[in-house]
Order: structure tokens, then sequence, then C-alpha cells
């Protein structure tokens, strides 16, 4: 099937990511008169960051695998893309590469590696190194993840000299800049045949920070790169990220007169008046992490998308928002983020409406409905299933909440449980921002779609083939209308749907760090940060 990837390992990409949107936090450089080395860092404000992140650093941190919200995060210090691209628009950049192709729409892009680029052990960087990055990357039994971005438009990678490649598509796409992003190279004589290394915590990258010291759920630490000579060299001599997942700890760091952080991500809302009134800068940014609900459409009646519909109508999105998010969301009325960019507004906009929600549901022929809703334990997740509980029981479907931690939900669902409905949260957007991408990391490949709601069928064919149609368009305008089917038939079917998109908070203190912004998913880039004097 053209344009999509094959199973990689939901349970990685799943279990890695971030998830349940818990928050993560950032702390500063603690005094080095004593402590242990996951709170104290040597050195001034100005040469030096802690970093308190709410994501355990125990994940894969394999590049061509991991969606580990630690994990990424840090690898956009360590690790480099042939093709970069700034943290909030994804405009491309030079990265690894010494400049970008001049031609971008044909089936050919040539790149030269930069010139003095070396690995954190010191060894050169060679079109070796990109080879063998990304035939791993397309290798259908590797079924690595970032193989779902790739496949159906990228056929090798070729060497054409020790420092320059060529990639050869299977047809010209226009989101390869972009997509590129995604796979950071890796150096063959480190990686090959130890991937286990990688899994494990090993980082050796060319990007401006190396990794000196990992500590599974406790911290990680990093060095400036001496020989790093790309475009954004390293900020600060040493960084130490701490890994706090419990909100309250977190939120302390970068609280009070004399915060111990100097930048926290993921702020929980309710927490911005009384951070502001420190003197912290706290802003929200609306991005891919969404609340939605996913139905199995091999368990009667939810194979029905008339009864998948009334469900989603008989939830409350605007009570949602205000009870679980604290005004600080978007109703899904589209499946990409109604305030991205990529987004346009579906045919059917779930505005909530009971009466709506009964009426399809005996259209539907289904009465004295009772569901088992799965859901994870996070905090924001906590925060909005009895909204759903509450919609569901007022139309007569008598609804129980199975309440557990992420990594058990989903190592049950890998397992065959025989699900009804699930409600979590997800976020496409740390790896782009395209809108086949958006709904390709849902819908293609291995995604929970076809993965957990087993649709696989001729309407799944149907949609998948949408999103070909559309990236055969060289032109925008052109994609654009295509695209719009594919959100109108997403929003018909119901699969896999957001209710809400949550916005990610980020605060700093403005006295301590500059030059950094709240981008819409998990984690904060400091690769521009700057320290104030």
């Amino acid at each position: 099937m053209s344009g999509t990837g094959q199973g990689f390992s939901r349970r990685d990409m799943l279990r890695f990511t971030g998830l349940a949107g818990v928050a993560a936090a950032f702390s500063s450089t603690l005094a080095a008169c004593g402590g242990p080395a996951s709170t104290n860092a040597t050195g001034g404000k100005t040469d030096s960051i802690t970093a308190v992140i709410g994501y355990g650093n125990n994940q894969t941190w394999d590049p061509l695998q991991t969606a580990s919200a630690f994990s990424m995060a840090a690898m956009l210090h360590c690790y480099e893309s042939l093709v970069e691209g700034d943290p909030i628009t994804r405009e491309p950049y030079a990265g690894l590469a010494k400049a970008l192709p001049q031609d971008v729409d044909g089936t050919s892009l040539k790149f030269d590696i930069r010139d003095g680029a070396k690995w954190h052990d010191g060894q050169p960087v060679t079109a070796d190194d990109v080879v063998f990055t990304y035939t791993r990357a397309l290798d259908p039994k590797e079924n690595v993840l970032v193989r779902t971005f790739l496949a159906g438009w990228l056929k090798e990678v070729k060497k054409t000299g020790d420092t320059s490649v060529e990639f050869v598509l299977e047809k010209p796409f226009p989101y390869a800049l972009q997509r590129l992003q995604t796979v950071k190279i890796v150096p063959k004589h480190v990686f090959d045949g130890k991937w286990q290394d990688a899994v494990s915590g090993k980082v050796v990258g060319s990007g401006p920070y190396k990794v000196v010291e990992q500590a599974p759920l406790s911290h990680t630490r990093f060095e400036k790169f001496n020989e790093y000579n790309g475009p954004r060299p390293a900020v600060y001599k040493s960084m130490l990220w701490n890994s706090i997942v419990e909100a309250s700890p977190r939120v302390a760091k970068i609280s009070g007169a004399a915060p111990a952080a100097q930048i926290a991500e993921n702020i929980p809302a309710a927490n911005a008046d009384q951070l502001q009134k420190d003197g912290r800068t706290v802003e929200f940014a609306d991005g891919g992490n969404n609340l939605w609900l996913m139905f199995n459409t091999a368990h009667a009646p939810f194979d029905n998308k008339l009864v998948r519909q009334a469900l989603h109508h008989a939830i409350n999105k605007q009570k949602m928002i205000e009870v679980g998010l604290k005004g600080k969301g978007t109703a899904g009325t589209s499946f990409i983020n109604p305030k991205m960019a990529a987004s346009q507004p579906a045919a059917n906009d779930f505005a909530y409406n009971p009466d709506k929600a009964r009426q399809l549901l005996q259209q539907a022929g289904v009465s004295n409905l009772k569901i088992t809703l799965s859901t994870t334990n996070t905090t924001l997740v906590a925060d909005c299933v009895n909204v759903i509980k509450e919609g569901w029981d007022a139309i007569g479907v008598a609804t129980t909440l199975d309440t557990q931690d992420t990594k058990a939900l989903f190592s049950k669902l890998d397992s065959g449980f025989d699900f009804q409905v699930v409600a979590t949260t997800q976020n496409a957007e740390q790896f782009g921002n395209d809108p086949d991408l958006l709904i390709r990391y849902y819908y293609a490949g291995s995604g929970v779609a076809p993965k957990y709601a087993k649709w696989t069928g001729a309407d799944a064919q149907a949609l998948l083939g949408l999103l070909d149609k559309a990236t055969a368009q060289a032109d925008e305008a052109q994609r654009k209308p295509i695209i719009k089917q594919a959100l109108d038939m997403i929003a018909d079917q119901a699969v896999v749907y957001p209710m809400v998109f949550t916005q990610n908070g980020t605060a700093w203190d403005p006295k301590s760090i500059s030059g950094v912004r709240a981008q819409g998913y998990p984690g904060i880039n400091l690769n521009q940060a700057k320290p104030v004097v």
C-alpha cells in the first residue's frame, strides 16, 4: 500500500512518548556546595543550567525509534538531522548538511555533509553514516518508528562521495525537507549491530551537546561539545536534566521569590497566576496535544459509526475545557487543532447536542448501552473523564471508568485486550506539523486506528488513498481541498478522534534566561537560549 509505514512497535510509540500530557519542568543550576549529582551542578548561571523534566529518562534513546518526550527533547541538543527545522514553525535550515538542496521538486535530493563535522567521540561524520542510518530507517524488517514518515515516497539513500549522498524518491514529495527533520543521523562505527546500546541510553551524536552521564529515573548530564561547528553551538558549558514526574515538586522548582528553576514547560494552567505573581513569564502554546476517544470497531456496537458519532455529541467539550483544562484548550472541531495552520474545519464539528446523540443511537438501533471507558490516570485525563461519564450517563448510556497508568493500559492493548472505548492523550506534533504527518501518525501503518481500533477496511484504505493523492500535488492550493476531504472523512468515521486540544504552558525566569519560546508539544529547546547576565 502506497504511503504507509509498517508495524513498528506501538508499545514503543505509545509508552515512550509524552502521551499523557504530564507536565515537565526545568530547574536552574543549584549551588555546587554539596548534594548528590542529581540535584547540584557546577558553575554560574551563564555557563550551566539544570533541567527538571516531567517525563522519565528510562525509555529508549534509540533516535530512530523513540517517541519519549525526555529522549526526543534531549536528542535535539545531541544529534543532528541533515535538515533541521525551527522548533515552532519547522521552517527548514541546513543542519548536518552543508546547505539545503537547490531543487526540491523532483525525485532526487543531493546533500553534502558540513565540512569538519565530527561525532562526539572525535571521528568524522561520513556519507557511510548517513546511508547506514537511512538503510535502517527504511528497512521494513526493522520497522522503526520514523519509517512511518518515509515509506511511500523515499526509495533509497545512496553514497555519491565520502561526504555526499543522494536521496532517491519514489515520487516528488512536498514535505520532504520537513520529514528529513525526523531522522537523526547516527555513527555507523558506534551502533552497527549494537542498537541495544542506544536503547539503553548511549548517545553519540554530532550536535552541540554530548551526554556524559545517564542515571535512569534520576538524571541525564550534558556537556558542551567543543568540536561542534554547526549553525547553533552550545549555549551552556553543562546541562543537568533531572526527571521529576509529579506536578507539585516540578512547579515548586520555578516558584517563589528566588526560584531554583530557570524554566519549566507544560505548566498546569492552575499554577499560571501564582507563577506570574512570582515574577515568572508564563506563555501557553496551541499544538497537537489532544484528549481523544478510540473505539474498538471489532466490538459491536462500536463498529457502527452512528454510535461513535452519538457518543461524541453527548460530550460537553466547553465544560471539559473549563473544568478539566482551566480554560487552556480548544474544542476538537477538526482532527487537527483548529489553532494550527494545517487544520481545516470538519463538516461534522461534534457540537454538544444530547438530543442528536439520542437520535443517532435510536437510528443505530442501540438501547440500554453500557460502556466501560478505559482511561489513563494522568492529571489531565482524570480532570476530564468525569465530564465524559456525565454526558454519557445523561443520554442513558451507563458508563464505568476503568483507570490505570499509561504503560499498563497499552500493555493490555498490545496483549489483545478486548476494550470498548479508550480515552487518553497523544501529541504527534513533536515529529512535525504538516497535515499528512499529523494524520498518518494515528491512521497509517501500525497507528492506533489500525492496530487497536481494528479499523483496516475499505474506508481506511480510502483515507490513506486521499493522503497519497494530496501529497502527489506540488501546489498547496491543490492539496488543501483533498486534505479537507480526509478531515471530513475522519470526523464522519470518528474511530480515533479528539474531544479537546490542550495548550502547553511554559514558564521561565526572565531574570535568568531569554531567547526561549513556548511550544505546543512536550519538551523545550535551549539551542537558542540566552543566559541573562
